[in-house]
């Protein structure tokens, strides 16, 4: 059975990451189901000049306030989740236990079954309350994973820097990239 990976985008800079983490996830066999909260389609209209339904390697797109999608219970069969970008709003949402939408209701799913949920944390600097949250998020179970480049595989582009980074969040869900640089390779 194929694995399926959820995918939520919120209203954070970093529209580029969601985009190289579908390509990435291409590699390998996967189905994304993705939602998008209504800031998250602003900035990757104002980033990237792109609609969501125009991001390519999505199985299906849900609307961010439909309650009855199947990751909104822990009877559906996901294998984890990624919140890429990750805004301090929505992990403020999750840190806390407040399921205003359904990006927050699968987020709070995902961590009650103890499966993977990466939050890639966009803000700087970040405050105290930023912090705390980081620190809740992490204790009931989430994984942060802030978009911090790594500069060692020499990226040529943005594009390579998003991708590299999007390569390491497939593989914390435990999927192998062969095409992912790793330190040593030349």
């Amino acid at each position: 059975m194929k694995k399926k990976i959820i995918l939520a985008i919120t209203g954070a800079s970093g529209s580029l990451y969601s985009c190289e983490f579908l390509k990435v996830l291409q590699e390998v066999d996967v189905e994304v189901h993705a939602m998008i909260s209504d800031a998250g389609r602003k900035v990757l209209g104002l980033e990237l000049g792109i609609k969501p339904e125009e991001m390519e390697n999505v199985t299906r797109w849900y609307d961010v306030h439909d309650f009855t999608a199947a990751m909104a219970s822990g009877s559906s069969l996901f294998h984890g989740m990624v919140v890429l970008p990750c805004s301090m709003g929505t992990l403020a949402a999750i840190a806390n236990g407040i399921s205003a939408n359904l990006i927050h209701r699968a987020a709070d799913v995902t961590l009650k079954e103890q499966r993977p949920l990466i939050l890639a944390v966009r803000e700087t600097p970040l405050n105290r309350t930023h912090l705390h949250n980081m620190l809740k998020a992490h204790e009931a179970g989430a994984i942060i994973c802030p978009p911090m480049p790594s500069f060692y595989q020499k990226p040529r582009d943005l594009k390579e820097m998003a991708r590299a980074f999007a390569g390491r969040l497939t593989e914390i869900f435990g999927f192998q990239v062969a095409s992912l640089k790793r330190w040593g390779d030349k």
